[in-house]
């Protein structure tokens, strides 16, 4: 349909991203979904999804991707969620400086790429909406999880940057920050660990057995985590509303995060989250 509204949605792989999409297409929006790999693009197909390989790592696919959507909509792009990322856990000590690099290569660098490639379309319409899915990491610092708390305040700065700058030109900008999510984020970040940090000869050594014991399943069960249809309650505002509002955290502890660091003492704050798990 000539008036049916397109998005392009990230990392549809699973959890937030193939959820959203999903929900998106039933709402009667034109869904383009990407995923990295190629087995999981029939899933979603199946599913009258438009779905696109796409890695926010490599520039190539992301301009193939613009262009795709830009040839099938006749130009049109009316909203992006940029949502595929990946946790890279470890103590700051611990990071080689690489895969901090890759960390904001992927959580970083390719949001922006692909942000700055649809912001023309958007602006030959006047009218356009950016929903970064960022994490309640982007406002509040956890321990273990330097790599990506600095990959998420980086996004929140660009994102809230960004927000001001296209004020009165049709485009918005929104920022959401979950909490802990029901997804695959957990079994990406055991990738991540195993690969990147030496967990038997760091001073971080007991430490991490422990945080591997949580990641693994056999610690305590979060019973703050929400499925990521609770992240699609807050999109579809920050998609339809009038006014959208620059941020949407998502979950009991995201919000109890904000409102804590607001209300202490910063040394306070920040002693408080180092016992918080």
């Amino acid at each position: 349909m000539a008036d049916q509204r397109t998005i392009v949605v990230t990392g549809c792989s699973s959890g937030i991203g193939a959820c959203c999409a999903r929900a998106l297409e039933a709402d009667g929006w034109r869904v383009f979904a990407t995923v990295r790999k190629t087995e999981d693009l029939e899933s979603l197909k199946a599913d009258g999804i438009e779905a696109v390989l796409m890695d926010y790592t490599r520039p190539e696919t992301i301009t193939a991707l613009v262009d795709t959507v830009a040839e099938r909509t006749g130009g049109r792009i009316d909203a992006l969620f940029n949502n595929g990322a990946y946790g890279q856990p470890g103590a700051v000590e611990d990071l080689t400086t690489q895969a901090l690099r890759d960390q904001f290569e992927t959580n970083v660098f390719g949001w922006h790429e692909l942000t700055r490639q649809v912001i023309p379309y958007m602006r030959q319409r006047s009218q356009g909406r950016i929903v970064q899915c960022s994490s309640i990491l982007g406002l509040v610092p956890y321990r273990y999880r330097g790599a990506y708390t600095a990959s998420k305040f980086a996004l929140e700065g660009l994102s809230v940057t960004l927000r001001m700058e296209l004020q009165g030109s049709g485009l918005h900008v929104s920022l959401i920050e979950p909490g802990p999510i029901t997804s695959r984020f957990t079994a990406n970040a055991l990738t991540k660990i195993r690969e990147h940090i030496d967990l038997e000869n760091s001073p971080h050594a007991v430490e991490y057995r422990r945080q591997l014991a949580r990641l693994e399943g056999s610690g305590p069960v979060n019973r703050h985590k929400l499925g990521p249809e609770a992240v699609y309650a807050v999109l579809t505002h920050a998609l339809n509303s009038k006014n959208p509002k620059p941020h949407y955290p998502v979950t009991t502890p995201a919000k109890q995060g904000i409102w804590l660091k607001r209300l202490l003492p910063a040394d306070l704050f920040y002693r408080l989250m180092r016992w918080t798990d």
